[in-house]
């Protein structure tokens, strides 16, 4: 896709003068970093980063029956969650496998909203249209009009204190309490310039953070207020180093460790699954058919020195045999050593084993372990 045919965001001058690189993500032209990929890892685990996540997809479910159309659509018991509350879920194709991996936050009792990745958006709003067919249920695709700004780490909460309670914030509807006891997966409203604005406790980082849901138009004052005030303690992050933070935190990327062709129980999604306590949903007959011996689990991955194994490489066991593939996998600028995520055979999948990693035609020992690789204190 040609350059000028990429989309962008609402923030891309603002990218622009603080010396964004950018690059092509699932159409967007999206910022990669705007310095060192090191410089911004290390300052969303010290102190915060702030992260454009406008690609993202935004789609509201409105009507009485909302629950019960996302009940269907989705893996998990969306019916089930309480108002104010966010949850993460699958939408699976029939057969079972992952067609993406979303949030759901529940506004009232019969608003939803589902947040999809950029690469799915536009498929994850028409599968939700069409399993919506026959539920009193509206389907509105707000994402291009939905600016989404993530401020991950130690210091997110006490810049947003600062930032969105100051005098002449602009932000209405919010209090200090619903900020410092707002628990992970939980959200609280308010508005931003008379317009609506969604605080979220959630992210992609491992570490302690908020992602904040807006009109556009509003994007940049916002994200120029969080830089004013949170000064020195927050850096704008771009997608590399979003890598990183989530590898780090053991969480999936959609097309490495989730995809059509994986069931979610590969992924170590299964209890993402709910079979137990809801009816039939759309994948339930393919996730009871499939049979998943002989089939690749994922694990985690470490060695020692600095040679990082990469997406794709192949993983052996001590006899030579190949027994899978590397997902993903990075230097760790936490840790100091490498890491990664891979797909193996269910017979060297127990922690502790040791296995070789081809890195550019040169042999790496890797051991099995639990993931995450880390966890904040």
């Amino acid at each position: 896709m040609a350059e000028q045919e990429l989309r962008s965001t609402a923030l891309e001058a603002v990218h622009e003068s603080l010396g964004a690189t950018f690059t092509d993500f699932a159409g967007w032209r999206m910022p990669v970093r705007y310095d060192s990929d090191l410089a911004e890892h290390k300052a969303v685990r010290q102190s915060a980063g702030l992260f454009d996540l406008s690609h993202m997809g935004e789609i509201h479910l409105r009507g009485p029956e909302a629950a019960a159309a996302l009940d269907h659509a989705l893996a998990g018991k969306m019916s089930a969650m309480s108002v104010g509350r966010a949850k993460y879920s699958l939408l699976l194709t029939e057969d079972g496998g992952v067609i993406d991996d979303v949030i759901t936050y529940r506004f009232s009792e019969d608003h939803f909203l589902v947040v999809a990745n950029a690469s799915n958006a536009e498929v994850d709003a028409a599968e939700l249209l069409a399993r919506a067919e026959g539920f009193d249920v509206e389907v509105d695709d707000a994402s291009s009009r939905t600016s989404l700004i993530a401020v991950q780490g130690p210091q997110s909460e006490q810049i947003l204190l600062d930032t969105l309670l100051g005098a002449d914030s602009g932000v209405e509807g919010l209090t200090a309490e619903d900020l410092t006891e707002m628990k992970n997966y939980r959200f609280a409203e308010g508005t931003y310039r008379g317009e609506s604005l969604l605080i979220a406790r959630t992210g992609y980082t491992g570490e302690d953070g908020f992602e904040l849901y807006l009109p556009n138009e509003y994007a940049p004052a916002l994200w120029e207020q969080l830089t004013a005030v949170g000064g020195d303690r927050v850096t704008p992050c771009g997608l590399a180093c979003r890598d990183t933070l989530r590898l780090e935190a053991g969480m999936p990327l959609y097309g490495n460790e989730l995809g059509r062709d994986l069931y979610p129980a590969q992924s170590g999604m299964g209890r993402v699954v709910a079979l137990k306590s809801k009816e039939d949903f759309v994948g339930r007959k393919g996730i009871e058919a499939a049979d998943l011996s002989g089939r690749p689990v994922l694990v985690g991955l470490v060695a020692e020195g600095r040679r990082a194994a990469r997406a794709d490489a192949q993983v052996r066991d001590g006899d030579g045999r190949e027994v899978g593939a590397i997902s993903s996998g990075a230097l760790s600028p936490t840790l100091g050593h490498p890491i990664a995520m891979a797909f193996v055979s269910a017979d060297v999948a127990e922690v502790g084993t040791e296995l070789v990693v081809d890195v550019r035609g040169k042999d790496l020992p890797v051991r099995v372990v639990e993931m995450p690789f880390y966890r904040r204190d």
